[in-house]
């Protein structure tokens, strides 16, 4: 079975981890997507931060909307935690996300798990 964007997933968990080695465990959402954002520009990661997605709801838009964390190579949506463990509506939350953009893959990071970083790959 092969990788949904392989060599892309592998390029951005590098920039995760070099964030984790950098920084440690303990600080703020905030501190990781400002940190992550710093580190995808050096690893040449095209990507686009808090990009506002337009909800339907039976073909009709709604004010309100999505902002996921990032979107790497359009193709790749992360999603950023700094929480003591992953919650099941931080799962469905990226889920959404996916189905609101129709990416295929999604990679939920937790800054703040212990002892490491962790990520986990959602495919729609």
């Amino acid at each position: 079975m092969t990788l949904l964007y392989k060599q892309e997933s592998y390029k951005i968990q590098g920039a995760i981890f070099e964030v984790y080695k950098e920084i440690g465990t303990g600080y703020l959402e905030a501190i990781y997507q400002e940190s992550l954002e710093k580190e995808l520009a050096l690893s040449d990661i095209l990507y686009q931060a808090q990009k506002e997605l337009t909800i339907h709801y039976k073909g009709v838009s709604l004010k309100q909307t999505y902002k996921p964390d990032l979107i790497c190579y359009n193709n790749i949506i992360i999603e950023l935690k700094a929480v003591k463990e992953i919650a099941p509506e931080h799962q469905a939350q990226i889920l959404n996300y996916m189905k609101a953009t129709n990416i295929k893959l999604g990679l939920l990071v937790n800054f703040c798990s212990h002892p490491k970083v962790t990520i986990k790959r959602f495919i729609l």
